[in-house]
């Protein structure tokens, strides 16, 4: 059985309807229903008795993109763990980027960031490159990128807040650096925060990284944790299922979207849109609130 909830352009819908489920039809998908939920007239509900996601994904993508969809096996629930990268995902910015600007080197290392995110270069190397760069910017230019440079996504505290409300926990986490994530956190209402540290000595960026890198592992390897630490506080029970959502948008998002319950793929890089079972691609992140089926008088508004 699969439950497919999508957010799309609402012009010709039941035209729409009726073409995709002649396609998918013919690639073995069945579709069973197809309505508008109560909660959210934005949000139609498509089930198939069937369990072929790629051909149910295809025809979406075929008739309906731009959309915001989320493809699983069950109706969503409200999450227990909620994990996010930060950069292009939560803030509308890579920080590196942005600070590599007061360095005057925001094009070369843009390039550098952007190859990563697509997966065509390794993330340690790539992100040592990068910080190798900034070697004697002063501190202070993270401070001035912050507060000149620096914004969130549209919705992001919205859908960090609620989710709080109705009991999840919260992470982020990225493989940029403490200096941002820290008051980026503070400001969307994230509990706890996993990241990177720059170097610093004498006020200035030493060019190298202070402890382990966050990469792609350690991404998941926290969504796991979380997991682990509800089912060990014994409420669940330790084999217990513990709804998991994670968001992100680039190659190294990729194990932690793949191991969530929800992985919604946000604006992604191609990659990380085909292996996350959720994306947002017309939308904001409060349609992530609106996939899971929660009704929007329980949003906390930012």
């Amino acid at each position: 059985m699969l439950i497919a909830r999508l957010i799309a352009d609402a012009e010709n819908l039941s035209a729409k309807i009726d073409t995709a489920r002649a396609e998918m039809e013919q690639g073995g998908v069945r579709l069973a229903s197809a309505t508008m939920l109560d909660f959210c007239d934005r949000t139609m509900q498509i089930g198939s008795p069937d369990g072929n996601e790629g051909v149910l994904r295809a025809a979406l993508d075929a008739h309906f993109s731009p959309s915001d969809g989320l493809v699983t096996d069950h109706e969503p629930i409200v999450p227990k763990v909620f994990i996010s990268d930060m950069d292009s995902t939560m803030i509308g910015q890579e920080c590196i980027d942005e600070l590599a600007d007061f360095a005057g080197l925001k094009e070369k290392i843009a390039d550098i960031t952007e190859r990563a995110m697509q997966g065509e270069l390794d993330f340690e190397s790539a992100l040592r490159e990068r910080v190798g760069l900034l070697a004697g910017l002063r501190e202070t230019a993270v401070d001035d990128c912050l507060a000149e440079r620096i914004r969130p996504m549209p919705g992001a505290k919205t859908l960090v807040e609620t989710l709080k409300k109705l009991g999840c926990r919260t992470v982020l986490v990225t493989g940029g650096f403490h200096h941002f994530a820290d008051p980026i956190a503070a400001m969307l209402g994230f509990e706890h925060v996993v990241g990177n540290r720059l170097g610093v000595a004498d006020g200035k960026l030493t060019g190298d990284l202070a402890g382990p890198v966050v990469d792609s592992s350690v991404k998941k390897a926290t969504l796991l944790a979380e997991i682990a630490a509800i089912q060990s506080a014994g409420t669940f029970g330790p084999d217990a299922f513990v709804p998991s959502l994670a968001t992100g948008d680039g190659a190294n998002d990729i194990p932690m979207l793949e191991a969530s319950t929800y992985g919604i793929a946000y604006h992604a890089k191609p990659k990380a849109r085909l292996a996350a079972n959720g994306w947002i691609d017309r939308g904001d992140l409060t349609d992530v609130l609106r996939l899971l089926g929660i009704d929007e008088q329980a949003w906390v508004r930012s």
